[in-house]
């Protein structure tokens, strides 16, 4: 075989290595981008899964639950099953006020984690509690002191009905604790803004759509402890 012979078998060699490198490097484009894709689907994120379609209009005991804008809600603040670390039984519930957290402790190293909104300052508090009452559409009755505040709610005073407007929304988690009921909810707002806020007179609250999947997960007797 002379130089030329050579060359030219030489040089098919490198092409054909080249051809075999682009066409690996272009599989694993591939790859990366429907990672991605599904990724920004939100159907799941490494070591998490998120409920990002779980936001959806829905029929509740008659009431016409709208639809969440969930794209305009951070993603972190999307319900999701979440890594997480404690000694505390499944069926605990871990509220962070600080990240805007709620844990529903699942047990295998794994917890729901929802977005909630919390008391604006004067209005955070700390402690454990268990769950006491469980109510589906509640009446929302504001106490004295906050009619005090805001005199136009003392026609609530009787309590007002349930409904869309309701600012207790579709559920709530009644906080009883040694000396009765502490005052405090975990419930559903319709105000699904507020989520990852301090604005409210203490209470938790999660959007329509997450308080009721809590709900039905929770048991009367479910420990709560508020960070």
């Amino acid at each position: 075989m002379n130089d030329g012979d050579k060359a030219a078998v030489s040089c098919r060699y490198l092409s054909g290595g080249a051809s075999d490198l682009f066409m690996r490097m272009k599989s694993f484009a591939i790859v990366a981008a429907l990672a991605l894709s599904t990724a920004i689907a939100g159907c799941s994120t490494i070591g998490s899964q998120i409920f990002t379609n779980n936001y959806g209009p829905m029929t509740d005991a008659g009431y016409q639950l709208p639809r969440v804008p969930i794209e305009k809600v951070p993603f972190k603040y999307r319900r999701q099953i979440v890594s997480y670390d404690t000694d505390e039984r499944p069926g605990t519930i871990v509220v962070d006020t600080q990240n805007k957290f709620l844990y529903y402790v699942m047990g295998g190293g794994e917890a729901m984690r929802y977005g909630i909104g919390v008391g604006r300052e004067g209005f955070e508090w700390r402690g454990t509690a268990r769950i006491a009452v469980k109510r589906e559409w509640p009446t929302w009755t504001p106490p004295s002191a906050m009619i005090k505040r805001q005199p136009e709610l003392a026609k609530f005073a009787g309590g007002m009905d349930p409904g869309l407007t309701n600012p207790l929304g579709a559920r709530a988690l009644y906080l009883f604790n040694k000396g009765g009921d502490s005052g405090y909810r975990l419930h559903g707002s319709p105000e699904w803004n507020s989520i990852g806020k301090a604005m409210s007179s203490g209470c938790i609250r999660l959007m329509n759509q997450d308080i009721i999947d809590l709900y039905d997960r929770t048991s009367v007797g479910a420990k709560v402890i508020v960070l």
